[in-house]
């Protein structure tokens, strides 16, 4: 089982989330089911057909929460040294081929976004990246091709 590392406030986040679902949606889902049940036919009863939709994606995002926060080793970042690269790390990179900086955040897997620079602990990238230190090169294998970066800086940003 693949351990998801997370904030103490991501984790908060994802129990009430998944409390929101199960609490809130489910049950009103269930109730639109049983109100498009009494709308008669159900073959071509297009609210029943919806309200069944919506309570397999909601089951299916349920199960998804269930499953990260039981894999969730919840970390408080202040407390790891970042003169390495770990989970939370800030990190500016130089992409040796164009000079180009690059800045990534080491995040949990619920927390990444790639277009804000968040990226997830367990992408290709971070792997590569974790327990370097500044001033390392780092040819990394990535699903584009290799590219190769210098650690610039390491900081930890709440």
């Amino acid at each position: 089982m693949q351990k998801e590392p997370m904030t103490s406030e991501g984790y908060e986040r994802l129990t009430s989330q998944l409390n929101e679902y199960k609490l809130v949606d489910r049950p009103k889902i269930l109730v639109a089911i049983e109100e498009a049940r009494e709308l008669g036919d159900l073959k071509e009863n297009a609210e029943y057909h919806a309200a069944k939709e919506d309570q397999a994606n909601i089951n299916k995002r349920i199960a998804e929460l269930e499953d990260v926060i039981t894999r969730a080793v919840v970390i408080d970042p202040s407390t790891l040294p970042h003169d390495k690269i770990s989970f939370c790390s800030t990190v500016e990179l130089i992409d040796l081929d164009t000079d180009e900086e690059i800045t990534y955040k080491i995040v949990s897997s619920m927390d990444s976004n790639p277009d804000i620079g968040h990226i997830s602990f367990h992408s290709p990238l971070a792997k590569q990246l974790l327990g370097r230190q500044e001033g390392d090169e780092v040819i990394a294998r990535l699903p584009g091709g290799k590219r190769e970066f210098e650690i610039e800086k390491i900081s930890f940003v709440k």
